[in-house]
């Protein structure tokens, strides 16, 4: 399945910026950056599950936001895309 994974981490203390780069580091080792806090994970759901627990434990919920967006059937989903970032295609052959 798709999971877009959005977050607002905030900044304002030396912690805040630790726990931003750590979450930063959680989302990047799953999937795709598409937008300075908003990553693209091609997931089962048992690495969903576990990637919803590492981010849970970064985070400071009375102070952040993390917004989570499961799509299990992106077959006839359109996504228009515009600008430098040009992102991979989960689907497509790997090409190293």
């Amino acid at each position: 399945m798709l999971v877009i994974v959005c977050y607002d981490v905030s900044t304002e203390t030396k912690s805040g910026r630790r726990r931003l780069r750590r979450v930063a580091k959680v989302c990047e080792s799953t999937g795709q950056r598409v937008q300075k806090s908003v990553f693209e994970c091609q997931v089962t759901l048992a690495e969903f599950e576990a990637l919803e627990r590492r981010l849970l434990a970064e985070i400071e919920l009375t102070q952040d936001c993390l917004r989570l967006y499961r799509m299990p059937d992106t077959r006839g989903a359109e996504v228009r895309e515009y600008g430098v970032f040009k992102a991979l295609d989960f689907e497509g052959p790997l090409v190293l």
